[in-house]
């Protein structure tokens, strides 16, 4: 059945930064045909549900999400569901929920507006191919930017962790090209970005040859963004153990614009676990890389990623896991529950299941020690002068809420507009955010 073509749209994006960037490219590509942003769900003539499938049960709050579009006179807006959830599910999306008007898969989505007119005329609109070809040629240019902007690098995964979606959803690792990144850098700079954050499901992966032949790994890409005049920030994120290379480290005590702050996943404690996830890293090879990252630029926070409840963890494992937090001291980190995910390696571990209260018992462990540390280490923040990117508005009067080179978010009263780069002194530390003061001017 046919039906009006959408005048506006709303993109509601779950999961990862990925998804995020994701997100706003989408957004972009309906802004160059000429729809205009919701603010809502509620007023959009076309939702677009970028998902995630990561976390246990990903399909099901799809199509509850789904379900909760429908409105008060029986109507719903032209539905999409896109990102990983669609790439795994596919036509099994509109079969179970006939309110789906389009399935588009995460190296599709630049086919988006040809999916709407599809969808408007009533003809099948699902695309969940991964073509070798780039779909990032095929994007707008850059739009006005936020203060600090997305960059995806990478995409994709070569590791098969047996734990893990990605190689299936997102496909094996490709790494844009150097021009292409680079372009896309200044243009986000030209239309107001002050730091970028450069993506990749192992963003550390990238390499790409330059433009004299050469062949450059992802601190080649960092030194030169650093020459690119007003990006004032470079991050990077999410990063593999086994691809933090010699330069990378290095690049960490020598550029300025690259920010203190690391997040590098060891996901757990014990060699015998790791083994299991296929993690092809070991504790004694993380710690050598984090104690070379420190050497290189003292003052880094360094962040993680833990997974317990793994199928085979024992107490002991876990204790192993603890001890790992314990050395490392991490200013902050994201800890998670294991949950299955058909149709991966870990999945088939029937026999080898952690009871869910045990599990439930040492993720409460594991979170009260992260909590702890990262408080911790946002005290030891208090007392210094330090620069931050205000990115937007407090919830007070006269208040703004900027970004310390740390990542954390630091409160301040200030007259300053948002985007800009000022001191302050950090006066006080919670468990998510500081306080931040402008530095008293002394009489001359």
């Amino acid at each position: 059945m046919s039906r009006t073509l959408p005048k506006s749209y709303h993109v509601k994006s779950f999961g990862c930064q990925m998804n995020v960037y994701d997100g706003e490219r989408m957004a972009e590509l309906l802004d160059a045909q000429g729809m205009m942003m919701a603010e809502s769900a509620d007023t959009a003539d076309l939702v677009i549900l970028n998902t995630c499938h990561i976390r246990e049960k990903a399909a099901e709050k799809v199509y509850s999400d789904i379900g909760r579009l429908r409105r008060e006179d029986g109507s719903s807006p032209m539905i999409a569901v896109a990102g990983c959830v669609a790439q795994a599910e596919g036509a099994e999306i509109p079969r179970r929920a006939k309110e789906v008007d389009i399935v588009v898969g995460p190296q599709a989505y630049h086919n988006l507006p040809e999916l709407v007119a599809k969808a408007a005329r009533g003809e099948n609109a699902l695309d969940t191919d991964m073509p070798a070809a780039s779909k990032f040629g095929s994007l707008p240019k850059r739009a006005q930017q936020a203060p600090s902007a997305f960059l995806t690098v990478q995409e994709g995964c070569d590791k098969f962790c047996t734990y893990c979606v990605v190689p299936y959803t997102r496909g094996a690792e490709v790494s844009r090209p150097w021009r292409a990144v680079v372009d896309e850098a200044k243009a986000l700079v030209d239309a107001g970005a002050k730091e970028i954050t450069l993506l990749g499901q192992n963003v550390n992966a990238w390499e790409a040859e330059d433009e004299r032949g050469r062949k450059q790994g992802l601190d080649g890409l960092i030194r030169a963004l650093d020459a690119i005049e007003g990006l004032a920030r470079i991050r990077y994120t999410t990063s593999h153990p086994k691809d933090m290379r010699d330069g990378l480290i290095t690049a960490h005590g020598e550029i300025d614009t690259l920010m203190p702050y690391l997040h590098l996943p060891v996901q757990s404690g014990s060699d015998t676990i790791l083994k299991a996830m296929n993690r092809s890293h070991s504790v004694g090879s993380y710690f050598r890389i984090i104690e070379r990252v420190r050497e290189a630029r003292p003052d880094i926070a360094i962040s993680g990623d833990f997974i317990v409840g793994f199928p085979g963890e024992t107490d002991a494992d876990f204790e192993a896991t603890l001890d790992v937090v314990r050395a490392i001291n991490y200013a902050q980190a994201y800890s998670f529950k294991y949950s299955a995910r058909p149709g991966t390696p870990a999945a088939a571990m029937d026999d080898d299941f952690v009871a869910p209260e045990i599990a439930d018992q040492r993720l409460q462990r594991l979170q009260k020690l992260l909590n702890d540390q990262q408080i911790a280490f946002n005290r030891t923040t208090v007392g210094r002068r330090t620069t931050l990117l205000l990115e937007r508005d407090g919830k007070k009067p006269g208040q703004r809420v900027g970004k310390s080179p740390w990542l954390q978010s630091v409160h301040v009263e200030t007259d300053a507009s948002i985007g800009s780069l000022i001191d302050v002194d950090i006066v006080g530390a919670g468990p998510k955010s500081l306080a931040g003061a402008l530095p008293e001017r002394k009489a001359a």
